[in-house]
């Protein structure tokens, strides 16, 4: 039994000095660095871009679509080959030969062409952009909420790890009381006043303690790595906080939930992009008109345009019946608009319902903190008369075991409490915020 408990003091002053070599870092330092490399933030951003993408497409609504093309042709045929000549401005009376014009000679055509194409109404384009505007911002307000949601991570985690050493400490405290709880137990062994099973009983507590230590230093790892992660740190160094786990301060929180927090606006916007849309669906019966322009430089050599012309004009254009696409198309955004705004209204009934759930753990969270706190002073007192009593050969050792035993765990009761608070008040302020 001797021989296991050096084995697990050893591993445990292995995990110590281990501990000893992790990196200091504070709160400030872990946020900063999960909102410059954070991959969740990262893909929104992303997400935010791709929508900024969609809504500059939309500009083709607006601003003129122009190409330029250069062509180089050689024909024989009889309608290309007047047309080239004419084009080049090279026709002459002879020309007009039937047989040349039945029987054309090959000639060549290298033609320069600039194409531009203005939209001056198209009231659907203009609801589409419009749609488009909406999700952009939308989108915005999701990445922007979402960073909300990483903090709130940083913030859980960071309390977590706090916990996580909070609780090592004690079990390191309590090793140390069980410790000299042996001492004293084989002294009194020694000198006969107590039974081998009772010297049993302190070493199987201490063995109890040591397997709870290197638990708790296991979870000082896997919440390291838990932060590491956020940070998009790939080296899982071994992190500790450079504050303790303290109790929050509270201020007043509204109960009702804001009507301008971000993902509530956001999902406002979603609403506006699919009315959007209804609009530009029924905005498609209309006609459309758009202005047209068309200047050409023709020539029998390559690049060089002696002969040039241009054509410019206006096209009013009605689709009257498209089969019944487009009353399809209208049912189906419709639809989607009237489905949107239900998910609206669901959207903020369930955000009041979490926000009041909330709003009931964080009292509760108050209430337990008060009674663990009592809690925790009780047994601390109870276990510092049984030690008393039990040096003076007044206590049984399974009282003392159960005291020791019970004051740990209402210490760690009472920091995990601290840490429910804490995180319950976090959460609150993350759905109450703007």
């Amino acid at each position: 039994m001797k021989n296991i408990i050096y084995i697990l003091s050893f591993l445990g002053s292995l995990s110590f000095v281990h501990a000893q070599e992790s990196v200091l870092i504070s709160k400030e330092e872990v946020l900063k660095k999960v909102r410059e490399n954070n991959n969740t933030i990262k893909i929104s951003q992303q997400n935010v871009l791709a929508a900024k993408g969609d809504y500059n497409q939309s500009n083709v609504v607006i601003l003129p679509n122009i190409s330029v093309s250069h062509t180089a042709i050689a024909t024989t045929n009889p309608l290309m080959a007047f047309g080239s000549k004419l084009n080049q401005e090279i026709l002459t009376q002879a020309d007009f030969n039937p047989l040349l014009l039945n029987n054309p000679s090959q000639i060549q055509d290298y033609a320069t062409r600039i194409v531009v194409q203005q939209p001056l109404v198209n009231l659907d384009g203009i609801y589409q952009r419009k749609a488009a505007k909406a999700k952009l911002n939308a989108i915005g307000l999701k990445a922007d909420r979402t960073n909300d949601y990483i903090d709130l991570e940083v913030e859980k985690t960071y309390m977590q790890l706090q916990l996580a050493y909070k609780s090592v400490t004690v079990l390191e405290q309590a090793k140390k009381a069980a410790n000299e709880n042996r001492r004293l137990a084989e002294n009194s062994f020694k000198q006969g006043y107590l039974q081998k099973s009772d010297v049993l009983a302190v070493e199987v507590r201490l063995t109890e303690i040591e397997n709870q230590l290197q638990y708790a230093q296991s979870n000082v790892h896997n919440v390291s790595n838990k932060l590491s992660v956020l940070m998009n740190d790939d080296n899982y160094g071994l992190l500790r906080p450079s504050d303790s786990l303290t109790l929050m301060v509270s201020d007043i929180f509204t109960e009702r939930l804001p009507e301008n927090r971000k993902d509530v606006q956001a999902m406002a916007l979603s609403t506006e992009a699919y009315q959007q849309m209804h609009r530009a669906d029924k905005m498609s019966f209309l006609p459309s008109l758009n202005a047209f322009g068309t200047y050409e430089l023709h020539d029998d050599e390559i690049f060089q345009g002696n002969a040039n012309g241009y054509l410019i004009g206006a096209e009013l254009k009605w689709n009257i019946f498209e089969g019944s696409k487009r009353f399809g198309k209208t049912q189906k955004s419709k639809a989607e608009y009237e489905k949107s705004k239900l998910e609206l209204h669901q959207y903020k009934a369930e955000s009041q319902v979490e926000l009041n759930r909330a709003m009931r753990l964080l009292q509760d969270a108050k209430n337990n903190l008060e009674l663990t706190s009592l809690a925790m002073q009780q047994s601390e007192e109870s276990l510092r008369i049984r030690t008393n009593r039990f040096e003076q050969g007044l206590e049984k050792t399974s009282d003392l075991l159960n005291a020791e035993t019970q004051f740990s765990q209402k210490k760690l009761e009472y920091y995990t409490t601290i840490y429910n608070y804490n995180y319950a008040l976090a959460y609150v302020k993350y759905l109450t915020k703007e």
